[in-house]
């Protein structure tokens, strides 16, 4: 497309204005003068026994409402926490909100406190006297399935709670005894710790009157924990809860679930009949919020004699904590299966899952969820196998990508277009891989290791099948957009009113947008898989056209013309070949009095559609990175980062081009600098604050250099593919390979992410006496 084109659709955000001038409204934002203050006491221990709870010298205090026990959430009835039931067969340990008998991880729930300030809230619950029994932890997955770990719930034997095999295995294997070559590789995903700039918080609010309870959250996919609240925990008919959302300040996954503090802070309310409120401190969402990834993997590649892939071979733990989260095995299973294989070729794949509980904070979905680690373990298999068949990896990567379209992979996804070769070679030529050899050996006359990595990503994209949406036309004469799909810093607000402007011909400050509040937003399944301009948008756009098929039939009506006369352009209805016209708004008024109606037609032009499918769609892309390393202290310079990616149409690049740095930015900084580490021995949580947990700040990253190339999908109307996740799926495999190229050279042939100074310089002194 034209770069006019291109530039008139990159507006700044609309929503920037408020959020510069500190107009944002966050939960902890909004007064609420008679609210009461709500703390969470939580366990020390990664594993133990509660043996008992005194509450009474907390409860005594003055201005202390509530000290709460798990005794007393079962006493009101309260159903545990849900888990999706992704995979069969599955275990699924109870999930109080508060925790019962037994502790099972650092920051595990016990006792919530309500006072009438966050300060004696916290003062009191230091005053509950519990007798907790130590236990042996385990805190990694693949020591929890070994035959003498310790146990955490003794309905999950073995601490495995599913195992799962998919594709097809007797292909893999008949592949794997004819292949001239297979290759076997170890890989770690390592987990990450969640940090949106904005902790959860959340204020409950109960209207005796009505018997409803009313909660304002950090939170995304609120249609969906409503429901999980309503069905599973307070077992009441979902209108009689009600969940909104006001500016949220990221989320990466990890808010789209149902915590144990909305159902304290809900149920606190309904009996105290006072508004309460929490907000968690950072060490709070450390050992409580959902945490990514931690897949430990094996996968074994055949090639034939030319270095043709005939088959892909993988093995996965996956460590899920303590419980099972709200998407339980979503991430692990279902969402990583159906990227396996990258963007590659592959007529064979085999994928076998095993999920194992451990005394750890529950993992569930974190940016990609699922498909960077599917992704990083088939592009180190196809590293490892270039090395091994002495190619370059680039050329190798070319003779095994996708070039034909429709394609359907061996699990089942039916690609519908792009062309993965177009844009390796392009991503290639922009790093000059051609000539990299000449700068890593002006490198080594500065003593610095120097190396060079291409790598590929496929997304699959969608999340959550179907979307709904409604278009609203106001008195005031503006339209308001209702979308189910939910944003937490994407531009939402600026990119939906795009589309809608574009598709009604109305300018930009016609529109209201409106999002994350069941009152009212119809469904909706929220944010999560890149899923919202394809399911949203797409909802969005049928919404218009129903709206609009109903305009001109009134329009007709009060023009005394046929439907097929009737023109539309503008926001204007108008009689082909004649000065008759009505526009969009004066037509919407008209609707709202049935005496104007043709026989037959409902009052108001407003339409909402439930957008039905289940239909996937593939961003992907190839990166090339180069880094520099001091031997000396392991130190690593990420100089150059180069993407090529294709997203579809692009509704807005420079928002596109945001999203894209954002989840780089991620993805670089689990390869680099991310490490969630807990003590083997004690199950604590050695990376608890940001003094010990590493994220990438703007001295760690280059200036990235993207290219975004339009291939729009037939997936949807409005041809997007989805952003949101692409950058965090690509970046670790294409930073790991330009770590593991500059070190080959030393005699480094294995290193596992995170790539920080202190192992890498370990991996270098390894390597020097020959270890």
């Amino acid at each position: 497309m034209a770069d006019a084109s291109r530039d008139a659709r990159s507006m700044r955000r609309l929503e920037d204005a408020r959020f510069l001038t500190g107009h944002g409204r966050y939960v902890e934002d909004i007064a609420e003068p008679a609210a009461l203050h709500g703390h969470v006491l939580r366990s020390p221990h990664a594993h133990a026994l509660i043996r008992s709870i005194d509450v009474s010298a907390a409860a005594s205090m003055p201005g202390v409402h509530l000290v709460a026990t798990a005794a007393d959430l079962a006493a009101d009835g309260l159903g545990h926490m849900p888990c999706l039931a992704a995979v069969t067969p599955m275990i699924v340990p109870p999930r109080p909100a508060l925790a019962t008998g037994r502790v099972r991880h650092v920051g595990d729930p016990v006792c919530f406190v309500v006072a009438d300030s966050a300060e004696l809230a916290r003062e009191s619950a230091e005053r509950v006297e519990i007798d907790y029994q130590p236990l042996p932890s385990v805190v990694d997955g693949l020591g929890a399935l070994a035959k003498d770990a310790p146990l955490l719930w003794d309905e999950a034997p073995g601490n495995l709670v599913y195992h799962v095999q998919r594709g097809d295995h007797v292909a893999v294997s008949e592949a794997m005894k004819k292949a001239a070559h297979v290759v076997e590789v170890d890989v770690t995903n390592n987990r990450v710790i969640v940090v949106p700039l904005e902790p959860r918080a959340g204020i409950a609010r109960y209207d005796a009157a009505t018997d409803t309870m009313d909660l304002e959250l950090t939170g995304q996919g609120l249609h969906g924990i409503r429901r999980q609240l309503a069905e599973f925990v307070f077992k009441v008919a979902p209108e009689r809860i009600q969940l909104h959302a006001p500016d949220v300040g990221g989320g990466f996954g990890m808010k789209n679930f149902l915590y144990p503090e909305w159902i304290l802070l809900l149920w606190a309310a309904r009996r105290l009949k006072r508004p309460v409120r929490w907000l968690a401190d950072r060490a709070e969402d450390f050992v409580m919020g959902a945490q990514g990834r931690d897949i430990e993997a094996t996968a074994r590649l055949a090639l034939d004699e030319t270095g043709r892939i005939l088959a892909l071979d993988v093995a996965m733990v996956a460590n899920l904590g303590a419980y099972l989260s709200g998407n339980g095995p979503g991430a692990s299973v279902v969402a990583a299966s159906t990227a396996q294989g990258g963007l590659y070729d592959i007529p064979a794949i085999a994928v076998d899952v095993r999920g194992a509980l451990t005394n750890t904070t529950p993992v569930d979905a974190y940016r990609g969820a699922g498909k960077p680690e599917a992704n990083y373990i088939v592009e180190r298999a196809i590293e490892a196998a270039a090395r091994a068949l002495g190619r370059a990896p680039a050329d190798l990567r070319r003779q095994n990508l996708i070039a034909s379209f429709p394609h359907r992979t061996a699990m089942g996804m039916a690609i519908d277009s792009g062309d993965f070769v177009a844009n390796l070679d392009v991503a290639v030529g922009r790093g000059h891989v051609r000539d990299f050899e000449s700068r890593r050996a002006e490198a080594r006359t500065r003593g610095r290791l120097r190396g060079q990595g291409v790598a590929c990503f496929l997304e699959t994209s969608r999340g959550a099948p179907n979307e709904g949406a409604e278009v609203r036309f106001d008195p005031d004469g503006r339209v308001t957009i209702a979308v189910g799909t939910e944003s937490n810093g994407q531009g939402h607000e600026t990119s939906f009113a795009q589309i809608a402007s574009q598709h009604l011909g109305l300018p930009l400050e016609a529109f209201r947008y409106v999002q994350a509040d069941t009152r009212a937003v119809r469904t909706g399944a929220g944010h999560g898989g890149a899923r919202s301009m394809h399911m949203g948008g797409a909802a969005l756009v049928k919404a218009m056209d129903a709206a609009l098929a109903k305009a001109r039939r009134l329009a007709a009506h009060l023009l005394q013309a046929g439907e097929a006369e009737i023109d539309y352009a503008r926001g204007r209805f108008t009689v082909r070949g004649s000065d008759r016209g009505i526009d969009l708004a004066t037509l919407a008024t008209s609707a709202s009095d049935p005496a104007n109606l043709p026989d037959g037609m409902s009052p108001g032009l407003g339409e909402h559609v439930l957008n039905v499918t289940d239909v996937f769609t593939f961003p992907n892309g190839c990166h090339v990175a180069e880094v520099e390393i001091d031997p000396e202290t392991g130190a690593v310079d990420l100089l150059s980062y180069i993407a090529v990616d294709d997203y579809g149409r692009l509704i807005n690049p420079m928002l596109t081009e945001g999203q894209v740095q954002g989840g780089l930015a991620q993805g670089i900084g689990q390869a680099l600098l991310e490490h969630t580490v807990y003590d083997p021995a004690s199950g604590q949580l050695l990376t608890g604050s940001l003094m010990d947990y590493a994220l990438p700040r703007a001295t760690d990253l280059p200036f990235f250099d993207i290219e975004l190339v339009e291939r729009p999908t037939g997936a949807n109307p409005l041809g997007v593919k989805g952003s949101g996740q692409a950058g965090c799926i690509g970046a670790p495999q294409t930073v790991m390979a330009a770590v593991l190229d500059a070190l080959r050279p030393a005699g480094v042939e294995r290193l596992e992410m995170p790539a920080t100074p202190s192992r890498v310089w370990q991996a270098l002194q390894r390597a020097r006496v020959g270890d």
